[in-house]
């Protein structure tokens, strides 16, 4: 055998020098760092530990999340539920957009819940003979009850009075919910109620049979009492007369031999789609311009 083939093995327990230092190194290096290794391995071990009780279902921070994302949940469901199921959703009504029929300088609303026929008509009244007004301004009113306004319809039946609505069949009505009382102050104060209606031809027939019972109605707006010797008035018939170039339906007083008669009430068709009631020429004279100077500005 050859002297390069004749390998002889490294004796028991004899290291390389290679070898030797590598481990001898390393044992130092571990030596050296001996107390930070064991802090860090401690410092690991700490920290598995508090991510452990963290992400334990026994955590009281654990139990609160579990038990307000549990109500969330049902809470949603809740909710769905409702919506997919409740086949009835009640609905909020919305109330008509308040729109002023003429311009107003003033307005006033007032409250007649619970009030009868004559607690109303003496409130009014009263307001409309102490408001405060400059010449030729108007102070508009609206009753309410319960703060909603009250439309012509109710109006009547609050009144308990005799007009019957013209209307379509299928109950459609020719004069509007949308009213106006109010008063003028010119030379004098003057009261008065302003409709709105389709057109003059459809309501003609309503008013004049109202005639007989407009008095008893609305006498107390405008301030007279039914006495002795006014109690005429409650059967005496409108004649007709033309009122600001308008044409007029009027309840007089009975002539008192000066040739004078004086007007106690009066409807004017003051244009084809609005009806005046007042017992004053100027009343009549500041509605008329300004329902014009109203379809003007439309």
């Amino acid at each position: 055998m050859t002297e390069e083939n004749n390998i002889k093995p490294a004796e028991s327990g004899q290291k390389s020098g290679m070898v030797e230092t590598y481990v001898d190194d390393m044992a130092q290096v571990l030596e050296n760092d001996r107390g930070g290794l064991v802090k860090k391995i401690i410092h690991q071990e700490e920290k598995y530990e508090i991510e452990k009780i963290n992400l334990s279902p026994e955590s009281k921070r654990n139990q609160f999340f579990m038990i307000v994302g549990i109500i969330l949940l049902f809470a949603t469901l809740t909710i769905l539920f409702f919506f997919l199921f409740k086949k009835d959703i009640d609905t909020i009504e919305i109330e008509k957009q308040f729109t002023p029929l003429i311009f107003n300088d003033k307005s006033d609303f007032i409250e007649i819940a619970g009030f009868k026929k004559e607690k109303i008509t003496a409130t009014v009244f009263k307001v409309a003979n102490t408001a405060k007004l400059n010449l030729g301004e108007i102070e508009g009113f609206y009753l309410t009850e319960n703060k909603k306004v009250v439309g012509f319809k109710r109006f009547i039946e609050l009144l308990e009075g005799n007009f019957v609505l013209p209307g379509t069949e299928d109950g459609a009505s020719f004069v509007s919910d949308n009213f106006l009382m109010g008063t003028v102050n010119n030379e004098t104060k003057g009261f008065f109620i302003l409709l709105k209606i389709r057109s003059i031809a459809d309501v003609f027939g309503n008013m004049h049979a109202w005639e007989n019972k407009m008095f008893s109605d609305l006498h107390g707006f405008f301030g007279a009492n039914i006495s002795k010797e006014t109690s005429y008035l409650l059967t005496k018939n409108f004649e007709s007369g033309i009122v600001e170039n308008k044409n007029a339906r009027i309840l007089y007083e009975e002539d008192r031999g000066d040739g004078e008669k004086n007007i106690v009430l009066m409807y004017i068709f003051a244009d084809d789609n609005s009806i005046v009631i007042t017992n004053t020429y100027d009343a009549v004279r500041e509605l008329i311009l300004r329902l014009a100077s109203s379809q003007i500005k439309k």
